[in-house]
């Protein structure tokens, strides 16, 4: 990925932070039940990642800082709005668990390569992007059922199996990669 020389300080960066700095209040309001209030500033924060994205590629405004910060950003939102939901008994352990275990195991295997010098090129796979927006419309459509009381039980538990399913599939095919990874043979540098 080729980033803009020197640009930090850049608009997507700046959103980005915000929505990073976001995240406690959105927790803060959820478990408060204080659901309307939790709700538009989740939505506001989805916004804000599909802006900042739009910005940093239309106007050739990608940095490695907005590299590292974009993806913590959209983790810290989801992982926290899970554990709250799930503290306020709308989400199950079970997901939860499987949601940040994923994301732990990502992390932990990203870790070892770097510690082995094998670093591995994190490019998110086609699977994690649908899961991320699964899990993106399973905590918007939570947050909008307990704001608005739109009766979405159904959906809601339908829902929670796809994003089961999804963190399974997502999960066994990063294993997969990074089996792949370490089976190919190291290439001499130059």
């Amino acid at each position: 990925m080729q980033y803009a020389q020197g640009q930090i300080a850049t608009v997507p960066n700046i959103i980005t932070i915000v929505r990073l700095l976001m995240v406690p209040s959105i927790v803060w309001l959820t478990v408060r039940e204080q659901h309307v209030t939790a709700f538009w500033l989740f939505v506001v924060a989805g916004v804000g990642d599909a802006v900042d994205g739009f910005l940093a590629r239309q106007f050739n405004l990608k940095s490695w800082l907005g590299a590292y910060l974009d993806p913590l950003a959209d983790k810290a939102l989801l992982v926290s709005i899970f554990v709250a939901l799930t503290y306020l008994g709308q989400i199950p352990l079970w997901l939860t668990l499987l949601v940040v275990g994923r994301d732990i195991l990502i992390v932990a295997g990203v870790s070892v390569a770097w510690l082995r010098g094998r670093p591995v090129a994190m490019q998110p796979l086609p699977i994690s992007k649908i899961n991320t927006l699964a899990q993106v419309v399973l905590a918007a459509i939570m947050l909008a059922d307990l704001a608005f009381a739109m009766e979405l039980g159904w959906v809601r538990q339908a829902l929670i199996v796809l994003v089961g399913l999804l963190v399974v599939a997502s999960t066994a095919a990063y294993a997969m990669e990074w089996t792949r990874h370490f089976r190919t043979p190291e290439t001499p540098g130059p």
